[in-house]
């Protein structure tokens, strides 16, 4: 039950292969006159890949852990840290009202389409809601992934499909320096979502699916539902010892449970209730508590009608655009119900027959 399964991975990169892998971001002729000093980056390069140098600064794990001897990356305890001192003040009392606003939408006008998306002015009106009824707001908009320098959200490699001790929370395939895969914005979003009160996501539907960015995050989340939060438990990343730690009994921790949501989905032709339906039963799993009928919203803009004037459309739907400011006045009512242990919750406390 428990062998680990092999020969899919490829083969190393050959020295010429990895030059023209490494060279690809220097093609501007504004870097010619310094190629005799990127050239000597890239062999310190080609050593760290040939090495597996995948987390070069690390630390002992130190008490708390199950192996404190073990070397741990110092970015991951870094993240690890910032996401326990998020944990404790959204915990207290006293901290104030926190939503985090997802705008999960691709565009923006700092980019190729040249305007701002539907998506963002929906999050703005949901904003002002939120604000009026005196709750802070952390706007995260994920189309910075298509208009930022050097940022990522890396792929989910599907650890927890080895075992579910394997993947770690927070996430520690990302960064791996031997592989160039850095600038991995999950650190920082993972801490917005264990600082939040309650999430609300706004989101149009690419193909009928959710947007890449959006798509990316909620992967990469896959961490926050059962992950285990003690890399030295497996080693790192040692899919024996995950195996065998998974069999003798896992408790997969709900890292985010207990936070309300909101979602806003939003098409033109098609596909707005399979995305509500994924996002909803996705945030519901994770242990996040919907604030109502009205919080959840899928609705078509200009159905049918050009994309040139779609813009112009959402100015004229008054109803939705009430309707979203609904969603964010539900999520408002259900985090100070919620906090004040009001908050009607039916299933609470009922454990799961089939906790995976």
């Amino acid at each position: 039950m428990t062998d680990i399964r092999k020969g899919q991975a490829p083969a190393v990169l050959s020295r010429s292969v990895f030059h023209e892998r490494f060279m690809q971001p220097f093609m501007d002729p504004a870097f010619r006159a310094e190629d005799s000093a990127i050239s000597r980056v890239e062999q310190i390069a080609w050593e760290a890949y040939q090495q597996g140098r995948k987390a070069p600064l690390t630390r002992k794990a130190g008490p708390g852990y199950a192996d404190p001897d073990y070397e741990l990356s110092v970015e991951w305890l870094e993240t690890r840290n910032r996401l326990e001192q998020a944990q404790a003040a959204w915990q207290d009392p006293a901290t104030r009202s926190r939503v985090l606003l997802i705008c999960g939408s691709a565009r923006n006008d700092g980019t190729c389409p040249g305007e701002i998306s539907k998506t963002f002015r929906m999050v703005q009106w949901a904003q002002e809601t939120l604000q009026q009824a005196q709750l802070d707001t952390d706007v995260l908009d994920l189309s910075l992934l298509t208009s930022s320098y050097h940022l990522h959200i890396h792929p989910c490699k599907g650890c927890v499909s080895t075992a579910m001790p394997l993947c770690h929370w927070p996430c520690s395939c990302y960064p791996n320096h031997s592989l160039g895969q850095t600038g991995d914005w999950m650190a920082e979003i993972y801490e917005r979502w264990t600082a939040a009160h309650a999430v609300i996501i706004v989101t149009p539907v690419y193909w009928y699916q959710s947007p890449s960015p959006l798509k990316l995050m909620m992967d990469r989340l896959v961490c926050a539902d059962g992950g285990n939060p003690d890399p030295t438990s497996t080693h790192g990343k040692k899919p024996a010892e995950a195996k065998a730690l998974e069999m003798t009994g896992w408790d997969y921790p709900k890292h985010l449970a207990g936070r309300a949501y909101g979602l806003v989905v939003h098409g033109d032709v098609a596909g707005i209730e399979g995305v509500r339906r994924g996002l909803s039963d996705w945030l519901d799993w994770m242990g996040l508590i919907d604030a109502g009928a009205q919080a959840r919203l899928d609705r078509y803009v200009g159905y049918y009608e050009p994309y040139a004037t779609s813009h112009a459309s959402l100015d004229a739907d008054q109803a939705m655009q009430a309707e979203v400011r609904n969603v964010a006045g539900a999520v408002a009512n259900a985090v100070k119900a919620l906090r004040a242990g009001t908050l009607s919750q039916p299933d609470k406390g009922l454990a799961r027959p089939r906790p995976k």
